[in-house]
């Protein structure tokens, strides 16, 4: 499939908007949605896009290679992946040991 480089970035970049246009839409219609604190995340995210931007094309003008985004992009997921799985477990133990309610029913007592 021949198709442009540009053609498919702005595909994934617009069916990642559209989605998580949608998630916000239904947070703020289940009043899930604390605006201010949403503000908050849409200007650091802002301004931390922008230096990341200013940083990285440093690094591609000094280095002289653009595969350097890749690299950064895959440490990137790898370190939120490890640290929202090791969040995730954390808790669960916590709550292990407390015996505290996980989400979990009982399948054969339910009608």
């Amino acid at each position: 499939m021949c198709s442009l480089l540009q053609v498919a970035s702005a595909t994934s970049t617009f069916s990642m908007l559209f989605s998580s246009s949608m998630s916000v839409v239904q947070y703020y219609y289940l009043d899930r949605f604390p605006v201010p604190y949403a503000s908050y995340f849409v200007l650091v995210a802002t301004i931390a896009a922008f230096a990341g931007q200013h940083v990285v094309r440093k690094i591609i003008a000094i280095l002289g290679r653009a595969s350097i985004i890749i690299f950064i992009l895959a440490s990137t997921i790898f370190i939120s992946a490890i640290s929202l799985g090791g969040v995730g477990i954390e808790k669960m133990i916590v709550k292990m040991e407390n015996h505290e309610y996980m989400g979990f029913e009982n399948l054969c007592t339910q009608s």
